[in-house]
């Protein structure tokens, strides 16, 4: 959350001259209303299994750089299914967070105490994050055109 995927995968998608594509942006347009919306009105279960379904038709639709909610990691066939991706996880630490979001924005899963909750999500999904990446690239302290230098690097690609 607040680390950058939409601003970093766009950046990605056009140095390496390819499409971006954002699965929570395909969940708000199909569903018609907010992730925020969806967690309220019909629970996070409900959101995983729609988020699911999303990531797998992106996944199989898309070749370019595709962005992932931060729970979609969570999902084991989701990972097998990236097993198969080059994947770039992007880091940041939890004081980055604060700059960047100030923790108060409309995140579901922050809704109380959100630094302590924004830290154990984190110590829940870092291993997994860290199970499906290609590279890791910390973002903090960085711009985003950094932290798509960055990800070129790690991953040796070539700018289109």
């Amino acid at each position: 959350m607040g680390v950058g995927k939409s601003t970093v995968g766009q950046l990605l998608a056009e140095r390496l001259g390819v499409g971006y594509r954002d699965t929570d942006e395909d969940i708000v347009t199909g569903q018609g209303r907010t992730v925020a919306d969806i967690f309220v009105d019909e629970g996070e279960a409900a959101f995983r299994a729609l988020e699911k379904q999303t990531v797998h038709r992106a996944l199989a639709e898309h070749d370019g750089v595709l962005a992932l909610g931060g729970g979609a990691i969570l999902d084991p066939d989701t990972r097998g299914l990236l097993a198969a991706q080059r994947v770039v996880y992007l880091s940041m630490d939890v004081e980055e967070a604060v700059k960047r979001t100030g923790l108060n924005a409309a995140r579901p899963l922050l809704a109380v105490n959100p630094r302590r909750q924004w830290r154990e999500l984190m110590e829940a999904r870092r291993h997994l994050y860290e199970e499906v990446a290609t590279v890791v690239v910390a973002t903090d302290g960085r711009t985003p055109e950094e932290v798509t230098r960055a990800a070129l690097d790690a991953l040796e690609l070539k700018e289109a």
